[in-house]
C-alpha cells in the first residue's frame, strides 16, 4: 500500500512538473492528493467502471483514462492546495500517473505479476486412435510420449 502511494506521488509531482495547467502550493496538498486519489482508485474507479463498461468496450479502453481525468479532476476540485485548470490538463495528469503505475509495476512487481500466460492449441487429451494399428499395415506402435508436466502456469487449452 505504501509502495503504491509512493509511486502515485511520484507520478503526481511529474505532472505537475511537465504539465503547466497542474499546481501544488504545498507537499501537505501533495500527500493529500496521492491519499485521496487513492481512496478514489479503490473505491470509485471499480463503480465508475462497472456503469461505463459499454463506453469503454467501445473505446477499446480509452474510457478508463476518462475516468482516470475525471477522477483526478475531482481530487483536484475537492484539495485546496492542488489546482488543475482543465479538463486537458487533468488528461495529461491521468496519463502521467497510469505511466508511472505502470513502469513501477513492471520494474518492481513480484514475478508472478510479470509472467504471461501461455496457450497451448491443439486437443486437450490423447487422439481416439493414438498407439493403434491401421489394419493391414504391419507398422510397429509408436511408444507413448511422456506426459509434460507444467508447473505453476497460467495455460489456455483451445
Amino acid at each position: 500500500m505504501l509502495k503504491s502511494w509512493v509511486v502515485v506521488a511520484f507520478g503526481v509531482l511529474i505532472a505537475s512538473n511537465t504539465a503547466s495547467g497542474i499546481h501544488y502550493d504545498s507537499r501537505e496538498a501533495l500527500i493529500i492528493v496521492v491519499i485521496l486519489l487513492s481512496a478514489c482508485n479503490v473505491f470509485l474507479k471499480p463503480v465508475l467502471m462497472l456503469f461505463s463498461l459499454p463506453f469503454i468496450i467501445l473505446t477499446f479502453g480509452i474510457g478508463i483514462w476518462v475516468i482516470n481525468a475525471l477522477l483526478f479532476l475531482f481530487v483536484g476540485a475537492l484539495v485546496s492546495g492542488f489546482h488543475i485548470d482543465s479538463f486537458g490538463s487533468a488528461l495529461w495528469g491521468a496519463f502521467v500517473v497510469s505511466i508511472t503505475s505502470g513502469v513501477a509495476a513492471l520494474l518492481f512487481g513480484s514475478p508472478n505479476q510479470r509472467r504471461g500466460v501461455n496457450i497451448n492449441v491443439g486437443r486437450a487429451g490423447p487422439s481416439p486412435h493414438a498407439g493403434q494399428q491401421t489394419r493391414g499395415t504391419s507398422q510397429p506402435r509408436q511408444p507413448r510420449q511422456p506426459k509434460r508436466v507444467i508447473e505453476d502456469d497460467d495455460v489456455i487449452d483451445i
